[in-house]
């Protein structure tokens, strides 16, 4: 591996928050798209719920109907052996066989009226499983609208940022190329260990950004004189002097918008 031409500490500061700069914005752009994933995720998820509960409506309204279509044969069942005992009855011999007819005509009549019960009961049940599906369906109907919409933005966000991640991920490599490994493995470790990924921050207002803790005097002088790496000794993250990151911004901001 060849060996990094050895540069100013002003040089690798400058370079420092260069990749920070590049780096932040890559974060940005992930930020935004990281987002719309996980609402598709979660619309494709309910949708699903939605159609496995409409499927299982579906099948219970097939069910009912089912089961209607079994009571109205039960009637017509019991109608036509009704209609045999009614026949029977003309050729009866004693009181004995008229009273077992009779009897069997009062069971089927008892057979009519339950299959007829179970069939209101079957269809008040049927009217509102047509109720849950009708509204399992337009509900479907609107989350499957709102994905749709979410997926063209996602589609329409990666399609813009895609070829700007690309060029900040070259640059990022780039700017790596200027500062040593030690260097390079302090800043990844910090950025992982902070929220917002600011490894290097300019010194603000006599604080270091983001934050209240001042600076001493001297310190502030040591990193404006921009001759050592100096780290904030609560946050442990890489200062550097206020010029010094402005000028940077200003440079990365024309980088960016040539992307």
């Amino acid at each position: 591996m060849a060996k990094k031409k050895e540069i100013s500490v002003e040089k690798k500061l400058r370079s420092l928050y260069d990749l920070q700069l590049i780096d932040s914005r890559i974060d940005e752009i992930r930020n935004v798209r990281g987002e719309l994933p996980l609402e598709v995720e979660d619309l494709e998820n309910e949708i699903g719920g939605l159609t496995k509960r409409l499927e299982k409506h579906s099948e219970e309204f097939e069910d009912f109907q089912n089961q209607i279509s079994l009571q109205k044969n039960n009637i017509l069942i019991a109608n036509e052996a009704f209609k045999k005992y009614e026949s029977d009855l003309k050729n009866v011999r004693n009181n004995r066989e008229y009273n077992s007819i009779q009897k069997e005509q009062e069971f089927q009549k008892l057979e009519i009226e339950l299959a007829e019960k179970k069939i209101k009961e079957f269809e008040v049940k049927s009217e509102e499983k047509t109720l849950n599906i009708e509204e399992l369906k337009t509900k479907i109907k609107e989350r499957e609208s709102h994905l749709k919409g979410k997926n063209e933005e996602l589609n329409s966000i990666m399609k813009e940022t895609e070829k700007e991640e690309k060029l900040l991920l070259k640059k990022s490599e780039e700017f790596s190329k200027n500062i040593e490994d030690y260097l390079i493995n302090a800043y990844k470790k910090i950025r992982s260990n902070v929220k917002n990924g600011l490894a290097i921050v300019p010194v603000e207002r006599g604080a270091s950004g983001g934050s209240f803790f001042s600076i001493p005097p001297q310190t502030q002088m040591e990193i404006a004189s921009r001759q050592k790496i100096i780290t904030d000794e609560h946050s442990g993250r890489i200062l550097v002097d206020e010029e010094l990151a402005k000028e940077e911004r200003e440079k990365m901001l024309s980088i960016f918008s040539k992307k």
